[in-house]
């Protein structure tokens, strides 16, 4: 049976390259909500007014990442979803959809140290190489840390969560 594996994090901890090997391992297809968004949007992106342009945008590639991820999952392929659901509620929303579908739901939860984080964002920028998709700026890095909100004890026990620890 296929089983659906759920990577998040706060930004920086390493979900794509984490991602991009368990699929691998698995045999799984890897769906990066950062790639459709790059592909997309970019073009698109404003100077000004980022976050509600961007969370509109964010909400519509996950509806349509989701009707995918039903194609591959009643086809029995396992799937890697990478969606940046920074919050509680948000992880919720797809729990619930997994759990109304009957999916076997594995979560991993990247935990890196934040300055880590900030360090290999900072040399993603720079290089643009290996899992780069978009600079992140110091001010947008600020943003998605202090938006991360790390599952508790209830959500670990409850989803059975796999926390993965990096530096």
């Amino acid at each position: 049976m296929a089983t659906l594996h759920l990577i998040e994090g706060p930004v920086g901890a390493g979900k794509s390259t984490y991602a991009g090997r368990l699929a691998l391992a698995e045999g799984a297809v890897h769906l990066n909500l950062d790639e459709w968004m790059v592909h997309l949007f970019s073009p698109d992106r404003p100077a000004d007014g980022f976050m509600p342009w961007y969370g509109e945008r964010k909400d519509r590639c996950i509806d349509q990442i989701w009707r995918i991820t039903e194609r591959l999952m009643d086809a029995d392929i396992t799937t890697v979803l990478e969606l940046g659901l920074v919050q509680r509620a948000a992880r919720e929303h797809i729990y619930a959809r997994a759990d109304a579908a009957g999916y076997v739901l594995q979560v991993h939860v990247l935990d890196t140290p934040r300055e880590t984080r900030r360090q290999r964002v900072r040399a993603r920028n720079e290089t643009g190489s290996g899992t780069f998709r978009m600079v992140v700026s110091d001010e947008i890095f600020e943003l998605a840390d202090g938006a991360w909100e790390a599952p508790d004890e209830w959500e670990c026990q409850a989803r059975g969560i796999k926390l993965v620890h990096s530096d």
